[in-house]
């Protein structure tokens, strides 16, 4: 190694070192305010606070509300701590959600086959308590020190039957809004040209930082990038890999 390669590469890692310092001095700070207003933030660790200290760009006092509006939500919605089935039955029996397999960097995996989603009796309330749901399961599927998960939305025979454009919003917010720096990558992968329309009008109310995670891969390529992220033998049978899928409540 050259000694200008050497010198870039220590300068690299003591402005690494610093950024870190920064946020831990930043989590500190926030965990003061949020345990005075709610006591039981104690039971959060602190990989969780710097997930919203840095989806609000390291502001303490933006990523605190956040975090906080978080917990009244959670309580709310989620009063038992977890989503049982039963209250999901709608959805489960659409058998449109699969979970399986990581990338190459060990990041869970998720696939949604978009044409088998319906609307349904259930209404939004059921497909939230669903996102939910997906979300603990992939989260109980993480290997230690991995924060991300990736998510590959097959959209062969999407119709207009199946726009859902409240659902879309419902999950881009809770992603969003309740779950930040959870999402590495969604693939958009065999979308029809119809499905443009409904992106339109999605696409507004995606903050740039998830935009920037959302990737639709051309047709004719579909394997080769997701083999870019994604070993062969952990990349769905659907999309010419080698993995079954398997639905969510079975993983």
């Amino acid at each position: 190694m050259g000694s200008e390669t050497m010198e870039n590469s220590m300068a690299m890692h003591k402005q690494s070192f610093g950024a870190n310092e920064i946020e831990k001095t930043k989590i500190s700070l926030m965990r003061v305010l949020v345990e005075k207003q709610d006591p039981s933030s104690k039971e959060v660790d602190d990989s969780t606070l710097g997930r919203f200290l840095r989806a609000r760009d390291l502001d303490v006092e933006k990523a605190s509300n956040m975090f906080l509006k978080y917990l009244n939500w959670k309580r709310t919605f989620v009063p038992n701590g977890s989503i049982s089935p039963t209250e999901i039955r709608h959805e489960l029996e659409q058998n449109k959600m699969f979970l399986q397999g990581s990338d190459k960097k060990g990041r869970p995996m998720a696939v949604v086959l978009a044409s088998r989603h319906f609307q349904h009796e259930g209404g939004v309330e059921e497909f939230k308590r669903f996102v939910v749901y997906l979300f603990d399961k992939i989260f109980t599927r993480m290997p230690p020190g991995q924060e991300k998960f990736i998510v590959i939305g097959d959209l062969k025979g999407w119709g207009y039957a199946n726009s859902d454009i409240r659902a879309y919003l419902t999950a881009l917010s809770l992603v969003q809004d309740y779950y930040p720096e959870r999402l590495e990558k969604l693939f958009i992968v065999h979308a029809p040209y119809i499905f443009m329309t409904a992106w339109k009008i999605v696409c507004p109310f995606i903050d740039q930082k998830t935009r920037n995670k959302i990737i639709f891969v051309d047709k004719k390529s579909v394997k080769s990038i997701l083999l870019e992220e994604i070993e062969e033998n952990q990349l769905p049978e659907t999309l010419g890999g080698k993995l079954p899928l398997v639905p969510i409540e079975n993983s």
